[in-house]
């Protein structure tokens, strides 16, 4: 008789729906704290909430999921089934949701194997993507994570925001870089590496910006199959047309998919964030 390995993951994630149902991938919410309210990403806090109280400078932060959460996460999937769990998360650069998945991990009623993709948004939805797909067609949990950390390797993670501040707000970034672009006025691209986020080149206008980022994706995702997302917040005409010239320009494009991203991501990019995400297959 096969094992049954379950795929977990946290909000950051921003798989589609319709996706995690078909795949029976659970989410662990993170939260955001707005004042002196905590709510759930994805289900408390709306992304137009979100924007609005940046934009008004309100206090906004974000938390991990309690390794009490995800104990309980852990106890009712194992309850519904599964022999095994792959819990995968965002950057243990970014948030402390890792750690806390570990502590619940060693008391879990089934072996759960906890991994720092050391990714984010849809570069961590991709990861969790290929492990529940290798525990579809009967994996173990060693595969299903070596399925995961194979897809990770290949991802990369652009994003292009109207400012720094935010991002120098939530320490993910540090002062003098968010100062130095403020002081000459540039609109900075960032990328993703070794699961931290990074300059990467900085243009002078927001429309050269984003048409700088469309070439880095199309130089990335080159002849071969990709899967590609592009997130944005607060601007879905601009992730809209950025979608479209990607379509056209991808050759390899297999699946491309457009959202918001969440509230705890948002909280850190602020409005205008446009990401894009390059998997290959």
């Amino acid at each position: 008789m096969s094992r049954h390995v379950a795929i977990v993951t946290d909000s950051t994630a921003y798989l589609p729906a319709r996706t995690m149902e078909r795949h029976g991938i659970t989410t662990v919410p993170l939260t955001v704290v707005l004042g002196d309210r905590a709510l759930e990403e994805g289900t408390e806090i709306s992304t137009r909430s979100l924007a609005q109280a940046l934009q008004k400078r309100r206090p906004v932060t974000t938390s991990r999921p309690s390794p009490g959460l995800f104990a309980e996460t852990y106890r009712k999937v194992a309850e519904s089934g599964a022999d095994g769990i792959v819990s995968l998360h965002l950057s243990a650069e970014l948030s402390g949701t890792y750690d806390a998945a570990v502590a619940a991990a060693r008391e879990a009623p089934v072996p759960v194997r906890v991994v720092d993709t050391g990714m984010v948004a849809m570069a961590l939805g991709f990861c969790a993507l290929a492990a529940a797909e290798a525990a579809e067609a009967g994996a173990t949990e060693d595969e299903a994570v070596t399925a995961a950390e194979k897809r990770a390797a290949g991802t990369s993670a652009y994003f292009y925001v109207d400012t720094l501040d935010y991002l120098r707000r939530g320490g993910r970034i540090g002062a003098a870089q968010a100062l130095l672009g403020s002081a000459f006025a540039v609109k900075p691209l960032l990328q993703l590496g070794e699961g931290r986020i990074e300059p990467l080149e900085k243009v002078r206008t927001a429309s050269k910006a984003i048409a700088r980022l469309e070439e880095i994706v199309a130089d990335r995702a080159g002849g071969s199959q990709v899967d590609i997302a592009v997130h944005h917040l607060a601007a879905p005409d601009r992730a809209s047309a950025l979608a479209d010239r990607l379509r056209a320009r991808v050759p390899g494009l297999a699946d491309l998919h457009v959202s918001e991203v969440g509230a705890v991501i948002g909280a850190h990019t602020g409005p205008g964030l446009l990401g894009v995400v390059v998997s290959p297959r």
